[in-house]
């Protein structure tokens, strides 16, 4: 495998990185650099300098992921990488505490006009009067965001003796009462606040959350700090309150453009800006170069990422109950649909006893990624295979019960075609996947890979010595058989373990002997 790092991460995740693959490290590239390059490439790692945009993501042939070495993934097109099947991952809590100490330094230099009194001390003045300060204790700071960085900057805040108020619609009152903080709306934490401070992603739908309007409403002694994302608060219209002196002041880390060597909030001593700063300690770069490395390991590995933007999440807490599954899922998805002809009307997959008791969405995915694994043109996985399936109009129902008579799980996906019914069933038997149903016959192998013949027939004597001539008439070594049957000399259903795939002309020959209904060649 080989991985590009577009942007500077630290030394500790390079390290990791290049025990498990080839790394590349190109730095400062153009886009139109990284489009002609990134096709050789597995794995991009970037931060936030580099554009990972829809032209880069569809140049990227090979790409498995995409790592955003820090908190947001503004700077990639996910909507793009999903419908391509390529994880995008980020490390959300890598920077949480040096953005949360970075806001608290941003609003103390706020309201003790530190970086003013610095630089004209420095020119040889003694001004003193000039910089007369504000405390912060017994001010109330508005929290948009009350998120990882926004919760830590609210555990700081309490230290300084602050009221705090919060507005995010997606905590819970228990998590915030926690705190010590109070849930509002975003207009009375507007109306109330005497300092704001954003923690929140640029979307849509935040993009310019803090405009003229929102400015509008807002103390004429209020101080706004932003570190989160540039394009959260209307550059210009923060200039102009500023400057007209309906808001006291702000400090700026992160710009709508970056890098940003020239902004209209360069030109008001009341804005102290500095250049996105925020994850930027030794610390954090560590963390999170460390969690974008692992992460990229584990999707070589075919492993769950732990950061995961656009893939079916999986808590710590289940991981190690679903992994073994997963496989599992995958690989019935890939059995029922070289078993099964016909076109494709519905899919079912059920649960059965202990895996029943757990979110089951990856395994879901895993199963449909399986499926379309061989028919799709496009990269199906654990990220777009229900988009995928949504779009080819498939329906997927799932089932669950407590109760599995034969197993301690059991997974079950029944593809129903024009032509019928098809019914595979799989299970971990001492961290093995093993393969114990064909639709009504109940059988046991474990898909190590390669190639196996599935063949329907009359159980009858001979039979079976037929095959293995035809077999061994070709060169191919039979490694492993299965019979399972229905009742003596009744219906059975023969499964061949090959060492190499058989040709067409042997499988109709093997079509040819009497009694034998079906042959199919599946790759595992």
């Amino acid at each position: 495998m080989r991985v590009l790092i577009a942007d500077p991460i630290s030394e500790e995740g390079i390290d990791i990185l290049r025990g498990h693959a080839e790394v590349d490290i190109k730095t400062g590239l153009t886009p139109e650099e990284i489009i002609s390059t990134i096709g050789n490439y597995e794995a991009l790692i970037v931060r936030s300098q580099t554009k990972v945009s829809a032209e880069v993501i569809q140049a990227g042939k090979k790409l498995q992921v995409i790592a955003r070495a820090g908190v947001g993934v503004d700077n990639i097109d996910v909507d793009e990488a999903t419908q391509r099947g390529i994880v995008v991952v980020n490390a959300p809590t890598g920077n949480t505490i040096s953005a949360a100490e970075h806001t608290i330094a941003l609003m103390l230099s706020l309201t003790r006009h530190i970086p003013q009194a610095n630089a004209v001390l420095k020119s040889g003045k003694w001004r003193r009067a000039d910089f007369m300060g504000t405390e912060v204790r017994d001010k109330t700071l508005g929290i948009i965001g009350l998120g990882n960085v926004g919760s830590e900057v609210a555990k700081r805040a309490r230290g300084l003796q602050m009221k705090l108020i919060a507005h995010d619609p997606f905590i819970s009152v228990d998590h915030a009462h926690n705190l010590q903080v109070e849930l509002v709306s975003l207009k009375q934490l507007l109306k109330e606040s005497d300092f704001i401070t954003l923690h929140i992603p640029l979307t849509p739908q935040t993009k310019g959350l803090i405009g003229a309007k929102e400015l509008a409403s807002v103390k004429p002694t209020v101080r706004i700090i932003n570190t989160a994302r540039g394009g959260l608060i209307d550059e210009k219209a923060l200039a102009k309150a500023v400057k007209e002196k309906r808001v006291a002041g702000a400090a700026i880390d992160v710009f709508a453009t970056e890098p940003a060597t020239s902004s209209i909030l360069f030109e008001d001593d009341n804005i102290v800006v500095t250049p996105h700063l925020g994850a930027s300690t030794a610390e954090a770069q560590v963390m999170a170069a460390k969690d974008v490395a692992e992460q990229v390991i584990d999707i070589f590995k075919g492993q769950p990422p732990r950061y995961s933007v656009n893939a079916p999440f999986i808590p710590a807490e289940t991981l190690s109950a679903l992994a073994p599954f997963m496989k599992v899922a995958s690989t019935l998805g890939r059995l029922a649909s070289q078993l099964a002809e016909g076109q494709t009307n519905a899919i079912q997959v059920k649960y059965e006893g202990e895996i029943s008791n757990y979110d089951t969405n990856t395994l879901k995915a895993a199963v449909l990624g399986g499926l379309l694994e061989g028919i799709s043109e496009e990269r199906v996985n654990l990220v777009n295979a229900n988009i995928l399936a949504t779009r080819r109009g498939l329906s997927v129902v799932e089932q669950k019960e407590a109760i599995c008579e034969n197993y301690a799980s059991l997974v079950t996906v029944e593809v129903t075609t024009s032509a019928g019914v098809t019914t595979v069933a799989g299970t971990v038997i001492h961290s093995e996947s093993h393969i114990v149903r064909i639709n009504s016959y109940w059988i046991d192998i474990v898909p190590t890979g390669g190639y196996f013949i599935f063949s329907d027939h009359l159980d009858r004597p001979g039979l079976i010595g037929t095959v293995g001539k035809i077999t061994g008439d070709a060169d191919i070594n039979i490694s492993a058989m299965h019979v399972s049957r229905l009742k003596p000399r009744g219906q059975a259903l023969m499964i061949l373990a090959l060492d190499e795939p058989l040709p067409e002309e042997r499988q109709q020959q093997l079509l040819s002997i009497p009694d034998i209904y079906t042959v199919k060649l599946v790759k595992l």
